[in-house]
């Protein structure tokens, strides 16, 4: 069985001048969770905002639990270490 383990999250960042300030902190962010916890990750949302990030990330493994708890680990690292506050967060598995 193929386990597919989903995290959504928006992110309210601090006051930018421009979208490529934006891009800077999104794609810091994104890169430390790939690195770290080995998620598939993207912006999937917002992209035209300057207050707004919306982030999605995937973990493929063959336990539900296992891939959740990674992304738990994920989030709390999101919480702690983001240039912004954390809103909106989503975890959700699928099976197949």
């Amino acid at each position: 069985m193929m386990v597919v383990s989903l995290l959504q999250f928006r992110l309210e960042l601090p006051p930018l001048g421009s979208i490529k300030d934006k891009r800077r902190i999104v794609s810091s962010l994104k890169e430390k969770l790939r690195v770290r916890f080995r998620l598939a990750v993207a912006e999937v949302d917002l992209q035209d905002s300057l207050s707004m990030a919306q982030i999605g990330a995937a973990y493929v493994s063959n336990s539900k639990q296992f891939g959740e708890r990674v992304l738990q680990k994920a989030l709390r690292f999101v919480e702690s270490h983001a240039e912004g506050r954390l809103e909106d967060a989503q975890i959700f598995s699928e099976m197949y």
